[in-house]
């Protein structure tokens, strides 16, 4: 059983909704009603209205509403606001439309009770009931984001976009969320799932809109911002995979130009490549090797700013990451490239001048100049990311002690 002190808080942000609000918190009082009769859970409904002109705020009074006027505009503004509003110990989100039926979140809470952090709601294995959600949304926009949510960040999250969910305060403290906009409610999800938050989720309905107007939500401008968002917490995939796809087919080309000898075409299958290859796939390796230092620059940001955990491969990967290291790296494919087009340019002295036919060497060896040079300021770079520090693993937590980050002392707790 819950003690009594332990309350909720059902927050729904609001912008003109004359025409439902009403219901909405009526709906929500019930919820609470059934709460405290089971529970004995205390609570109040939290209007967090975004500057309503059609009366929204009194019509929410009268249902038994507590209104928190928020000057900033945006949805994540406006729930943000209604949040600190509070100090409830169950935090409940959800849409003032009449699209969904906060009795609904009785069972999220029950969740959060049974040691949940964050409680999704799911239409997919609830009910989308018929005009609720357009087709595209229903079979393409909404399955695609949450398919690509489960791809970058491993998660069995069947809904990501679901506008009813409960939280935690203190899992919500922890968040540090700060999304103003419709991607309020990514950011709540996507640092959930990076900071290992114990997540449940339970059928819900989807009704019809009952405002009888257009939705804020834009389909096409929120559904690129999700998309957006998602690549932002993903280093990973935004910048580590499209740099080893670029790298690797550089120099699989740089390669075989090399050994194709004096020949004035190297064969891939059927496929003749020559010298102006040579310039593509230096390109490709110059931008893949940049590419992996903005991934390597971001992996130690997130980890400064305790926005993940370190795994075990990062502390391996980061323990050897050191300025010096960089700075021998870079010197050392730097000297050898520059020797490379000594080595050239001395044969063409030699020739007396000849025609000199010696462009992809050459090409090459300005590769390997360029990326040793790139290398050597990288070090630097990833060490004041590190605090100025020349290992850069200081960005880590040292195990079993990371007092000096209550972020990540909040993280490390037993779920």
């Amino acid at each position: 059983m819950v003690p009594a002190e332990n309350s909720v808080a059902i927050v729904m942000p609001c912008l003109n909704e004359a025409a439902t609000i009403s219901s909405c918190v009526i709906r929500a009082q019930q919820a609470l009603q059934i709460l405290a009769e089971r529970y004995q859970l205390s609570g109040e409904v939290i209007v967090a209205d975004n500057g309503s002109t059609d009366g929204s705020q009194a019509l929410a009074e009268k249902a038994g509403a507590r209104v928190v006027n928020i000057q900033e505009r945006g949805y994540g503004a406006a729930l943000i606001g209604g949040f600190a509003a509070s100090d409830a110990t169950y935090l409940v989100m959800g849409d003032s439309d009449c699209s969904y039926d906060f009795v609904e979140a009785v069972p999220m809470i029950e969740k959060l009770m049974n040691g949940a952090e964050l409680c999704m709601g799911n239409r997919f294995r609830g009910e989308i009931k018929p005009g609720a959600m357009p087709w595209k949304n229903r079979y393409i926009g909404n399955p695609a984001l949450s398919g690509i949510l489960r791809i970058l960040f491993r998660t069995g999250i069947g809904d990501a976009h679901c506008g009813i969910r409960a939280i935690r305060r203190e899992a919500l403290e922890r968040l540090n969320l700060s999304s103003t906009g419709m991607e309020f409610a990514s950011e709540m999800l996507l640092k959930s799932v990076l900071r290992k938050l114990n997540i449940a989720e339970v059928p819900v309905t989807l009704s019809p809109d009952g405002r009888g107007r257009a939705p804020h939500l834009n389909p096409w401008r929120d559904g690129l911002r999700h998309l957006i968002y998602m690549f932002l917490l993903s280093p990973t995939w935004l910048f580590l995979v499209p740099a080893l796809v670029l790298f690797l087919a550089g120099f699989a080309i740089t390669v075989l130009l090399q050994l194709s000898g004096d020949q004035e075409m190297a064969l891939i299958g059927g496929f003749r490549i020559g010298d102006h290859w040579a310039v593509a796939a230096s390109a490709a390796m110059v931008l893949a090797f940049q590419t992996v230092v903005l991934w390597l620059a971001a992996l130690m940001c997130s980890y400064r700013d305790g926005l993940r955990l370190p795994t075990e491969r990062a502390r391996v990967l980061l323990g050897c990451s050191r300025l010096q290291y960089w700075i021998l790296a870079g010197l050392v494919l730097t000297f050898g490239g520059l020797i490379w087009a000594a080595t050239i340019t001395s044969g063409w002295i030699a020739s007396d001048f000849a025609a000199l036919n010696e462009m992809r060497t050459l090409i090459a060896a300005f590769t390997m100049i360029v990326i040793g040079v790139q290398t050597f300021f990288s070090g630097f770079l990833l060490s004041m990311i590190a605090g100025n520090r020349s290992r850069h693993s200081a960005v880590l937590p040292e195990r079993g002690n990371v007092s000096a980050n209550p972020d990540l002392m909040a993280l490390n707790q037993p779920t």
